[in-house]
C-alpha cells in the first residue's frame, strides 16, 4: 500500500471530505494534513494550480478531487466494479461538483453581492440539482446511489446536503433541502449513521 497525505483545510467539509472519509471507512492508512485559512497562502505555492485537496501518493502530487476521491473509493473498495455502475456513480460526483463550482466565487463576496448571488443560486440552479439528485436516489432503490450500497457518491452527496443544511451559508436557507427535496436529508442521516463515519467523526469530538 503506498503512503498517502491529503492536504486541505481545517475543516469537516469541502472538496477533502469524501476521500477522507472514504479512506476512513476502508480502514485505508493515510496522513491527514491540515491547514488553516491564513495558511493556504503559502501552502497553495506547492500545489499545481494553487487549488487543493491535493493528494500525495508516497512521493507523487495528485490534483483534482473527483479523480482523487475516485481513487480514495477504489482503495477503501467504496467505488463500484461495474461500469455502468461506476458511471452512476461518477454521474452524481460531477452534478455535486459541478454545483459547488456555481457556489464557489460566492465564498470570495460579501455584503450585498454576495447576497444577490447566492439568492440566485437559491431560487435557480439548487433546486435544479437537487430534484435531481433525490430522482436519481430513487431511482436506484432509494437508499443508495449506486450498487446498491455505500459508494464515494454518496459521500460527496452527504457532505454536500450537510453544508447546505449548517446555516454557514449566509442567504441559504437551512431548510431549503427539506423543502425541495427531503429524501435527500433522509440519505444524509442515513449516512451519518454508518459506524465508520461515526467513528470517523468521534475521533475529533474527543
Amino acid at each position: 500500500m503506498p503512503q498517502l497525505k491529503i492536504t486541505y483545510f481545517d475543516v469537516h467539509g469541502g472538496r477533502a471530505e469524501p476521500a477522507r472519509l472514504a479512506l476512513a471507512i476502508g480502514g485505508v492508512s493515510f496522513e491527514d494534513h491540515r491547514f488553516t485559512f491564513p495558511e493556504f497562502a503559502e501552502v497553495r505555492k506547492t500545489t499545481p494550480f494553487g487549488q487543493v485537496p491535493t493528494l500525495t501518493v508516497d512521493d507523487v502530487q495528485v490534483t483534482q478531487c473527483d479523480a482523487i476521491i475516485r481513487y480514495a473509493g477504489k482503495l477503501a473498495g467504496l467505488y463500484p466494479t461495474d461500469a455502468y455502475q461506476a458511471l452512476l456513480c461518477d454521474e452524481v460526483m460531477f452534478v455535486v461538483e459541478e454545483a459547488s463550482m456555481r457556489m464557489g466565487p460566492t465564498y470570495r463576496m460579501t455584503g450585498e453581492e454576495q447576497k444577490e448571488a447566492r439568492l440566485a443560486l437559491v431560487n435557480g440552479s439548487i433546486p435544479v440539482y437537487l430534484r435531481w439528485l433525490e430522482q436519481q436516489l430513487r431511482a436506484h432503490g432509494g437508499e443508495y446511489f449506486a450498487d446498491g450500497r455505500l459508494t464515494v457518491a454518496d459521500l460527496k452527496v452527504f457532505i454536500d446536503i450537510r453544508t447546505l443544511n449548517s446555516g454557514r451559508l449566509d442567504h441559504v436557507p437551512t431548510d431549503l433541502v427539506e423543502q425541495v427535496a427531503p429524501a435527500l436529508n433522509a440519505h444524509m442521516k442515513r449516512v451519518a449513521e454508518h459506524p465508520a463515519v461515526v467513528a470517523y467523526y468521534a475521533k475529533f469530538a474527543a
